[in-house]
């Protein structure tokens, strides 16, 4: 029987393994203590164990990479979110300021443009010799062929009907009614305004008619054969009493001669730029002081203000 027996654990080695008994936990921890101890020995005192480190480390160390892979993608991710999120808003006010920008730019642009023009209007003020009074634009009237505009300045600064006009190029118009606070102005444009010229080439003189048309004079009263050619250039003649002479008025365009009539015809642009001014010059033709702010008194007529031809 006792034959049987080691002959059956004989066939089965599991069995035998399962039974078999080897050293303790502490037996093993000892070993182990002592292993690690002889190992740090030996690596203090020479170089032996370089080789087997260098050699393990090929193999921990892409294992000690993937460990820290997770946290590096995770950290990635989380500053590229950031980054995103800031480059946005970074980004929208960027783009807050680039308009606000671009306003202000608008702005400094529009009072460049208005600082040009009143430098030009003090310049030519200088050169007309008379008393000028700058006025600016409030509205234009918009009824066909009527061309009217409403200036900031009136009696109450000593404007009165029939004062001349201009602007840093040339006549604009007259003073058609002066109220205290504001003045109105027909344009030399006007169907009814008429002013009386003369070309300044070879003084010959005639009367410019407005069309009804912003950037057009007529000449009615020249005939086929009068000397004037376009490129002329139109001033004023001083008759009538209300523009004084020299004041640039147009340029002739258009010569035409008709047959069977006895009047050519012939056109004018205006010097003036008549669709475009924000300010204006009112003139007085002497050097008598604008009363700007002292009011007439009660004993002098309330139109005795600068005194006009």
């Amino acid at each position: 029987m006792f034959h049987l027996c080691r002959e059956h654990n004989t066939r089965n080695p599991a069995i035998k393994l399962l039974f078999a008994t080897g050293p303790s936990i502490n037996t093993r921890l000892l070993v182990a203590v002592i292993a690690s101890i002889a190992l740090l020995v030996v690596e203090h005192r020479s170089q032996q164990l370089d080789f087997l480190r260098a050699t393990l480390s090929f193999f921990i160390d892409p294992i000690k990479y993937l460990v820290d892979l997770p946290t590096v993608l995770v950290g990635q991710a989380s500053d590229s979110i950031s980054s995103y999120s800031t480059l946005k808003k970074d980004n929208e006010r960027l783009r807050e300021d680039q308009l606000i920008h671009q306003t202000q730019l608008l702005k400094f642009e529009a009072l460049e443009k208005e600082n040009i023009r009143l430098r030009a209007l003090l310049e030519n003020s200088f050169k007309l010799g008379e008393q000028v009074l700058i006025a600016e634009l409030l509205s234009v009237n918009m009824a066909p062929y009527e061309h009217i505009v409403v200036v900031n300045k009136g009696t109450r600064f000593g404007v009165h009907p029939r004062q001349p006009v201009l602007d840093a190029n040339g006549v604009v118009g007259q003073v058609f009614r002066a109220l205290p606070l504001s003045s109105e102005i027909m344009l030399i444009t006007d169907l009814n305004h008429a002013i009386p010229v003369q070309v300044n080439r070879n003084g010959l003189l005639t009367i410019a008619v407005g069309s009804g048309q912003i950037n057009r004079l007529i000449l009615p009263f020249l005939p086929s054969n009068a000397d004037i050619r376009p490129g002329d250039l139109l001033i004023t003649s001083g008759l009538g009493g209300t523009f004084p002479q020299g004041y640039p008025v147009a340029v002739v365009d258009e010569f035409t001669s008709q047959l069977n009539k006895p009047f050519a015809n012939i056109t004018a642009t205006p010097k003036a730029k008549l669709d475009r001014n924000r300010e204006l010059m009112i003139v007085w033709s002497n050097s008598t002081p604008v009363p700007l702010i002292s009011k007439p008194s009660e004993t002098e007529p309330a139109d005795k203000a600068p005194p006009h031809e």
